[in-house]
């Protein structure tokens, strides 16, 4: 039942209060904090820990430990591990680490570009030196060579710098002090074999390389050894161009602009050389040309029937390309050139355009041109023709290159044909 609030005794059927504490809030923080404390030095006490709890990293490398490595090695009897070719004491491996002291285990002597990585276990603390072979102590094997891949470069020809004379231009060539002369030094003849040495003899000049980058390509790749290449001075990259063509076997020519009979409406381009500019103009334009690149074995004319018409204007430059060491090849735009009656009283080696392959660039034409190259040369023992680097020209030399010897002629440089000219 319900107690009698009316008739119990006033203040007696009150409901207790609890109890207060005797700690005050102060005291109790305390006590908790160095309970907590407690806590972290047993912890510290019994459980081996010895990161601290800091994060670890663990490398996965397919390589196998030193203890695993000792325990092959003791399995079958040995006392040493190998490990990726390098072989190790095993007392090495079995050292303090592997008795559970702290020292860490003397270093493996590594092979060359090889590394250690240590992996420490998160659990346990515990240390573990691990090699990774590196590229020297993998075995290379050779490669096969891509069915796509370019050819080698040939070995470069060498240039002599004996053969050079500095310019305010750049280099251009000399006579070497011990008579040493570019056209011989850079010529590229044929070793003729005892039945052909008396063949007609043939040259073939292709002018314009370092102009158009598809002939001059198609003439690299096409053209054999024994056909000259007459670099334009105007050309892109001409040292590097006459590089290649020097390694690949080709003699080299200079083409020289010279003025036409109707300059300016037809101008061969800079530096020309001019009926109108004194000798010394003209020379000082020739050694701008001259310095164009190196290793060639002399000039060709380009264009240039008024120049090479005019003898106070030809000759100086004739004389300043004997001082060089150097062959002239007169182009054979011009039939009133005087450069041939002039070569032979300058001690030059000269030779002269006899065809023009390409006046007229059709296929069939330039197959016409080559027919009468063979006859002029059947006829006077020897012919030069000159054609321009375009890709069908290229082709049509190219296809009759591979047959004119086996009709009794022989393919030969520039320099097997030029001589030096009686004078007149």
């Amino acid at each position: 039942m319900a107690p009698d609030e009316l008739n119990a005794p006033l203040g007696q059927n009150k409901a207790k209060k609890p109890p207060k504490l005797s700690v005050a809030a102060p005291q109790f923080l305390a006590g908790m904090l160095g309970l907590f404390g407690v806590v972290v030095i047993g912890w510290a006490a019994f459980v081996h820990d010895p990161l601290g709890g800091e994060p670890v990293a663990v490398v996965a490398t397919g390589a196998q430990s030193p203890n695993k490595m000792k325990s092959a090695a003791e399995g079958d009897g040995t006392h040493h591990a190998r490990h990726d070719g390098v072989e190790a004491d095993a007392s090495a491996l079995s050292g303090p680490s592997a008795a559970g002291a702290s020292a860490a285990p003397p270093k493996l002597a590594l092979p060359p570009g090889a590394k250690t990585v240590t992996i420490i276990d998160g659990s346990s603390g515990e240390r573990q030196e691990v090699v990774i072979p590196g590229s020297a102590a993998t075995p290379s094997v050779p490669s096969r060579p891509s069915a796509a891949a370019p050819p080698p470069a040939p070995q470069q020809a060498p240039l002599d710098p004996k053969l050079m004379e500095t310019t305010r231009h750049g280099a251009i060539p000399k006579i070497g002090a011990d008579g040493e002369r570019a056209a011989a030094f850079y010529a590229r003849p044929r070793v003729l074999p005892p039945g052909r040495k008396d063949f007609p003899r043939i040259a073939v000049v292709v002018g314009g390389l370092g102009i158009s980058a598809s002939g001059t390509a198609a003439a690299m790749s096409d053209l054999p050894k024994p056909v000259t290449f007459a670099l334009a001075p105007y050309g892109t990259d001409l040292p590097k161009l006459a590089e290649r063509a020097r390694a690949e076997g080709h003699e080299l020519l200079l083409q020289v602009p010279m003025e036409p009979f109707d300059y300016p409406d037809n101008d061969p381009g800079p530096q020309t050389l001019l009926t109108t500019l004194s000798a010394d103009q003209n020379i000082d334009r020739l050694h701008w040309l001259m310095s164009r690149f190196s290793g060639y074995v002399g000039l060709v004319s380009y264009m240039g029937a008024r120049f090479s018409a005019a003898e106070q204007s030809i000759g100086p430059v004739l004389a300043e390309t004997a001082k060089r060491g150097l062959i002239y090849v007169d182009d054979g735009s011009s039939p009133r050139s005087v450069a041939g009656q002039l070569a032979g009283g300058r001690g030059l080696p000269f030779a002269k355009t006899d065809i023009v392959l390409d006046q007229v660039p059709t296929p069939a034409e330039i197959d016409r041109a080559l027919a009468r190259l063979e006859l002029t040369a059947r006829e006077n023992g020897s012919a030069v023709a000159l054609a321009a680097a375009q890709p069908s020209t290229v082709a049509r030399i190219a296809a009759w290159a591979k047959k004119v010897e086996d009709r009794g002629f022989v393919l030969v440089p520039i320099s097997m044909v030029a001589g030096k000219a009686k004078s007149s």
